[in-house]
């Protein structure tokens, strides 16, 4: 009788399905959130019920797509002018939007810069340049921690992987259409991924999660028509993803359906990297 109980006591405390990944009362920073695949991630907060402060590079770019998002909750997203690449005036500009917002509870660690030489022809400083993606990801995940310790808050980091940060290339996809994936683009998001271990284990103890998520191959419209059917021949599902697939993902990272994982990389790939 008294094991009934204790299990009837456990299901009537447990959140439901929908509590658990509802974001009403988050505030959601979303870096780079005018691409591709940051539009997308930022639309499915949003529509979770979370405020997303949405960042570019061009503020009036940011503040159009704050007002485009939907808004179940009418808590009014926010648009913001920020360059995860400036690592000098990263603080200044991640205060400036923390004096509008006051909490961060999740960020997306999504920008990034490109640069499309392969490794035939890359210099020192362009391969510099592309790992300094990943010095703007820490630094604004730093950021984020020292807010939610000071505040005595939760907080949840989500930094954008890539498959092709777990597996090489496949260069018959690229040859004599478009230069092949980029050796630094590989050398980055691997380190991406093992960053996220790193700042997981030293900061789950202060109640902030750091997980990753890598998206498979998700090519944009403008992509070579050919060189997509050449990668669709190396995915089990012979298609490409689209970004509505990654919306799921990225909420289930950023609400507490997620609550007792961190340090982990979530692929969403089609199957490439089972194979």
């Amino acid at each position: 009788m008294a094991g009934n109980q204790s299990l009837q006591h456990v299901i009537m405390s447990e959140k439901t399905v929908e509590q658990l990944f509802n974001l009403e009362g988050k505030t959601c920073l979303v870096i780079g959130a005018s691409g591709y695949l940051g539009g997308a991630m930022a639309r499915a907060l949003a529509e979770a019920g979370g405020r997303v402060v949405v960042t570019s590079r061009d503020l009036s770019r940011a503040e159009e797509i704050a007002k485009r998002l939907p808004d179940p909750n009418q808590v009014g997203h926010i648009g913001a002018a920020l360059d995860h690449m400036d690592s000098d005036g990263l603080s200044d500009r991640f205060r400036a939007i923390t004096d509008q917002v006051h909490i961060i509870d999740v960020l997306v660690n999504n920008g990034h810069e490109h640069c499309p030489n392969d490794w035939t022809d890359i210099n020192g400083d362009q391969f510099n340049r592309i790992l300094a993606n990943a010095t703007g990801y820490f630094l604004l995940a730093r950021l984020t921690y020292e807010l939610a310790l000071d505040a005595g808050s939760a907080a949840n980091i989500i930094m954008l992987g890539s498959m092709y940060g777990m597996v090489s290339s496949y260069p018959d996809a690229y040859r004599d259409l478009v230069p092949a994936s980029s050796v630094a683009y590989h050398t980055l998001k691997g380190g991406i991924l093992q960053m996220t271990r790193h700042l997981a284990a030293y900061w789950a103890g202060d109640s902030v999660r750091v997980n990753s998520l890598s998206p498979g191959p998700f090519p944009a419209d403008s992509a070579d028509p050919e060189m997509v059917e050449r990668l669709k021949t190396y995915s089990p599902m012979r298609r490409m993803g689209l970004p509505a697939e990654l919306k799921g993902a990225v909420v289930f990272l950023a609400s507490e359906a997620s609550s007792y994982m961190t340090g982990q990389n979530l692929v969403i790939d089609g199957g490439w990297t089972a194979t």
